[in-house]
């Protein structure tokens, strides 16, 4: 990029900027509420897996969510997948 395409109005661009901070502080709260909601449903559905016979882990449940990250977000999206998973059941 050069100088030219990034460029603001001086006027409208501390305004602007303080405005997507603020929206970025509030996505990065929702996602952290998001993230705790997860890994709670996902600990409380292992629980009643193991309570009724069933394995710590089902391995086509994580390869479709996997699949669903990089499908999604490309690369990243499997490594982003890797840690929600990880918050949910811990390390293997």
């Amino acid at each position: 990029m050069t100088a030219s395409t990034t460029a603001l109005p001086n006027d409208a661009a501390p305004e602007e900027l303080q405005e997507l901070r603020t929206e970025i502080d509030a996505l990065d709260a929702e996602i952290i509420r998001l993230w705790q909601r997860r890994a709670e449903v996902s600990k409380r559905i292992g629980e009643i897996r193991m309570a009724n016979g069933g394995t710590r882990l089902v391995l086509d449940r994580e390869r479709a969510i996997l699949e669903k990250y990089r499908a999604a977000l490309g690369d990243d999206g499997i490594q982003i997948a890797m840690l929600v998973l990880r918050s949910g059941r811990g390390p293997l």
